[in-house]
């Protein structure tokens, strides 16, 4: 069997774009072309490496790990070792799928042209296969997903909660959202999103009319006596969404959650609430967004 190096490159290259790609869509975070292509470039050079070379370092377990972990830190670029962590599994699950299914269709359509050499499959199939094989592995994602939503049930999905600040308390109707990861950065207490005007009877006017100017640390129309009382609560909040890399926060350290729906009950002792300063939802279903970590 004859193997050409130049098509090795660019069926790897492919698959690898492909199998990023997938991922940062599944892990819900915008990523720019070129990261994808770089770490594409990294993963096909480890192939090609392994191909030419006998050498065991380059295919033992923990090679490949750090392969992952470089292939997937320049990609994301995660701001700590837990998001690190997600990533890199999420990247597993997605190549896992992939390589599968790839590798199913490869011994369906042409089992003869195929050979393994350090631990590589190699053969003369075509690319047609390699992009049939990376439609068919997101293909089966997408409805995996979809099937494990469909079984979150719309009772499932939303939750009466009771945020305590000081003496006053606020209830509202909260939805479970999956990619609310937020935490509070130095402390790692889990952030709550809660519409502004939620707030209006608990936390001072001067507060919630004025949140971008205090993001940005102006505190002049702020009167003293207010910035005094929430001095010690206030917190910047940082956050990443589609429409958004860089986005902030006005979060406040409240003094209890409770959170309960038919099944569920559960109290949590320290929370903080992210105000936003927009409408959740359109028709008010909701005011206010739960991580899943919560729960």
């Amino acid at each position: 069997m004859t193997i050409y190096l130049d098509i090795v490159i660019i069926e790897n290259l492919i698959m690898n774009y492909i199998i990023l790609y997938a991922t940062s869509i599944i892990a819900k975070k915008k990523v720019r072309h070129i990261r994808i292509f770089i770490s594409s470039i990294i993963g096909t050079i480890y192939v090609i490496v392994l191909y030419v070379t006998k050498l065991p370092i380059y295919s033992n377990i923990i090679s490949k790990l750090l392969l992952s972990l470089i292939m997937v830190y320049i990609m994301f670029k995660p701001e700590n070792i837990k998001t690190l962590i997600n990533n890199i599994l999420l990247f597993y699950l997605t190549s896992f799928v992939f390589g599968g299914a790839s590798t199913a269709l490869i011994y369906l359509i042409k089992p003869e042209q195929i050979l393994t050499k350090n631990g590589i499959f190699l053969g003369t199939y075509t690319l047609k296969i390699v992009f049939l094989g990376g439609i068919v592995g997101l293909f089966l994602i997408i409805v995996t997903i979809n099937i494990i939503r469909s079984k979150f049930s719309k009772k499932d999905m939303f939750y009466n909660i009771e945020i305590q600040i000081e003496e006053k308390t606020i209830e509202t109707k909260a939805m479970i959202d999956t990619g609310n990861l937020l935490k509070e950065p130095i402390t790692n207490i889990p952030v709550i999103i809660v519409e502004h005007t939620l707030l209006y009877d608990t936390v001072e006017k001067e507060i919630l009319n004025n949140l971008e100017e205090m993001l940005s640390g102006n505190f002049e129309k702020i009167p003293d006596e207010i910035k005094n009382k929430y001095l010690s609560k206030l917190k910047v909040i940082p956050f990443k969404s589609l429409g958004k890399e860089n986005g902030m926060l006005l979060g406040i350290k409240v003094d209890k959650v409770k959170i309960e729906n038919e099944e569920n009950r559960k109290v949590i002792d320290k929370a903080i609430i992210g105000i936003y300063n927009k409408s959740l939802t359109r028709r008010g279903e909701y005011r206010a967004l739960l991580g899943i970590d919560m729960i």
